[in-house]
């Protein structure tokens, strides 16, 4: 069943929950498009169907422009500190996702759009595709979690030159850059083949992984390490553990829960 509310189309295919954005011509984000996007996710996280989420874009040759800049105009400090609330909130809801998270990006791709999947696992882009963050050019900076994704994606000066710059880099520079992490030809479909192969893995040694390397790449390394001892205890006791290490000795296919 799709769910269309105008801005996002949101649907499931088989076990893989799609939010694409739908806000033609530019899906230029507005009050409404930005504050769609959590219930979105978080209407995927608690589907039991639902094992992996894609981001795309319904819209042909735009991925996404950012935020509706005739709106971001009349921001005072008010409306603004609003706007980055909903903002992080969604850094926050797809930081603690259980499911994995990928992104099938084509055309322009820039400000928080971008800035919402560089949150995903795995982000695939189109040859044609041009990424940026121009919010330098307008007095601003990225504010869906992406001065912090971009320190932890690249090195600390190649960040601050990408958004000291705000200019738009090619698909195979974003790559070379670690802003998505595969050019194919047809991203969507890239995307959907991955997701597939994700989901009929355990989903909960996914989430364990996830968990532990999102939480953990944020601490010491010795702290890193108690969560990664924590997901394996856990999971050592889950019908999925017991399921993968009888099917490896029995030299079949699991069959995860």
């Amino acid at each position: 069943m799709t769910q269309d509310n105008g801005s996002l189309r949101v649907h499931r295919e088989g076990r893989v929950g799609w939010i694409e954005y739908n806000r033609p011509p530019r899906n230029a984000f507005n009050w409404e498009m930005l504050g769609a996007i959590r219930p979105a996710v978080e209407k995927h996280l608690e589907d039991p169907q639902v094992r992996v989420l894609v981001f795309a874009s319904a819209v042909e040759k735009y991925f996404s422009v950012g935020a509706d800049v005739t709106l971001l105009a009349d921001f005072d400090s008010v409306a603004a500190a609003h706007w980055i609330d909903l903002c992080h909130e969604i850094v926050s809801v797809l930081r603690d996702s259980s499911k994995p998270l990928l992104a099938a990006i084509h055309g322009t791709a820039v400000g928080g759009g971008l800035e919402i999947v560089l949150h995903c696992d795995v982000r695939f882009a189109s040859p044609d595709a041009r990424l940026g963050q121009p919010e330098i050019n307008i007095g601003f900076l990225p504010p869906v979690g992406a001065t912090q994704a971009y320190v932890r994606l690249m090195s600390r000066p190649r960040a601050l030159r990408f958004l000291y710059d705000g200019a738009l880099v090619s698909a195979s520079d974003a790559l070379q850059l670690g802003i998505v992490d595969e050019v194919v030809h047809d991203p969507r479909q890239a995307a959907a083949e991955y997701a597939t192969k994700l989901s009929l893995k355990s989903a909960a040694a996914l989430a364990a992984i996830r968990r532990s390397v999102t939480k953990g790449a944020d601490l010491p390394f010795e702290e890193g390490l108690a969560i990664e001892r924590r997901e394996a205890v856990r999971l050592a006791s889950t019908f999925d553990y017991r399921e993968g290490t009888r099917a490896f000795v029995e030299k079949r296919r699991p069959h995860f829960t």
